[in-house]
C-alpha cells in the first residue's frame, strides 16, 4: 500500500516539474516585451551629436574661429595703417616680393618630391612587413630620428654637411671635389628636404605598419602561389589594399612639409642662401617676429592655407581617378 500511494504522486511531482519551466517560458513568452519611450529614441539619436559636441566646439574655438579673424585681418594694413581696410594691398605686395615668389616656387618642389617621401617609408614598411632578416632591429632603428627635435636634427647635419665636415672628407677620399651643400643655392633646397623626410618618415612607417596590419595574408598566399613577383605584389596586391592608409599618409606629409620645416630651415640655413630656402612658414615668421608686420604675414598664412586645401583635394582626387582609393 505505501508503495502504491507513491506512484501517483511521483507522477504528478514530475508533471509538476515539468510544466514550471514550461509554465514560466510560456508566461515570458505570452507577456509583454519593454518598448522603448519616445525619450528614450530620442536620447539614442542625440548619442552621436552630444559624443562628437565638444570636439566640435574646441576645433570651432581654437581653428574655425581664429582662422576667421586672421584671414579678415589680412585685409587691413600695417604700422601708420594699422586697422584700417586696404583690400587685396598686402597680397599684391607679397605676389610683388622675390622671396615669397620664391617660397611659392620652393611648395611646388615640396609637391614634387611628395611622391619620394611616401614611397620611402612605404617601401620600408614593406619589407618589415615580409619579416626581411633584422625585421625587428630596422622598426626601431627606422622610428628612431622621429623623437628627435628638429633643432637637434639642423645641429648634427650642419656638422656632417659642412664644407669641411665629414661628408666631404668621404667623398675626396674616393676623388669627389667637395660639396657646398648648404651654401650652394641649386642644392641647399634639396638638402633641407632631404633631411626633413629622414626626420619625420618614421611616423609614416608607423601609419604603414598599421594598414599593414588589416591587410589579408590570404591575398599575398595567393599571389605567392600564382608566381607574383615582388613588383607585382607590391603594385597589384599592396598599393590597392592599402589605399586608405596611402591617402592619409599622403595628406599628414604633405602638411607636414608645408607647416613643420621651420625648425630645420631656420638652424640649417636661416632662410639662405639669396633666399632660396625660404618656405611660406618661414616668410610669415621673418614678417611676423622680425619686420613687425602682422597683417601681412596673415595675408601669406591665408595662401598657405589655401594652398594646403587645394593641394590636398588635387591628390584625393588623383588617388580616386588612379582607382586608388573605393
Amino acid at each position: 500500500m505505501p508503495i502504491g500511494n507513491t506512484q501517483p504522486s511521483v507522477r504528478l511531482a514530475s508533471a509538476g516539474r515539468a510544466g514550471g519551466p514550461a509554465a514560466t517560458s510560456s508566461a515570458h513568452r505570452g507577456g509583454t516585451r519593454p518598448r522603448r519611450t519616445r525619450s528614450g529614441l530620442g536620447a539614442e539619436r542625440f548619442a552621436p551629436y552630444i559624443l562628437v559636441a565638444p570636439a566640435v566646439l574646441i576645433i570651432v574655438a581654437l581653428r574655425l574661429y581664429p582662422l576667421i579673424l586672421g584671414v579678415n585681418f589680412s585685409f587691413t594694413g600695417d604700422g601708420d595703417r594699422n586697422g584700417e581696410a586696404v583690400g587685396f594691398g598686402n597680397y599684391q605686395e607679397l605676389f610683388g616680393d622675390p622671396l615669397f615668389r620664391t617660397a611659392l616656387g620652393n611648395v611646388g618642389l615640396l609637391v614634387l618630391l611628395l611622391p619620394v617621401a611616401v614611397a620611402i617609408p612605404g617601401l620600408l614598411a614593406t619589407f618589415i612587413y615580409l619579416r626581411v632578416p633584422g625585421h625587428r632591429f630596422y622598426r626601431s632603428v627606422y622610428f628612431f630620428p622621429a623623437v628627435l627635435s628638429p633643432v637637434i636634427v639642423g645641429a648634427i647635419f650642419n656638422l656632417l654637411l659642412a664644407f669641411d665636415g665629414p661628408v666631404n672628407a668621404v667623398l675626396g677620399s674616393v676623388g669627389v671635389g667637395p660639396v657646398d651643400w648648404l651654401g650652394d643655392p641649386d642644392v641647399a633646397m634639396f638638402v633641407v628636404v632631404g633631411v626633413h623626410i629622414w626626420a619625420t618618415f618614421g611616423m609614416a612607417l608607423v601609419v604603414f605598419l598599421a594598414g599593414f596590419a588589416t591587410l589579408d595574408a590570404a591575398l599575398l598566399d595567393a599571389a605567392r602561389v600564382d608566381g607574383a613577383s615582388l613588383r607585382q605584389v607590391v603594385w597589384h596586391v599592396i598599393i590597392p589594399s592599402l589605399s586608405r592608409t596611402i591617402q592619409f599618409v599622403f595628406v599628414t606629409t604633405m602638411i607636414g612639409m608645408l607647416t613643420s620645416m621651420f625648425g630645420l630651415l631656420f638652424v640649417m640655413t636661416s632662410g639662405g642662401p639669396e633666399g632660396s630656402t625660404y618656405l611660406p612658414e618661414y616668410y610669415i615668421w621673418i614678417q611676423q617676429g622680425q619686420m613687425n608686420r602682422p597683417a601681412l604675414a596673415s595675408a601669406a598664412s591665408t595662401i598657405l592655407f589655401a594652398i594646403m586645401l587645394v593641394v590636398g583635394m588635387l591628390q584625393i582626387k588623383l588617388l580616386e581617378r588612379s582607382g586608388k582609393v573605393d
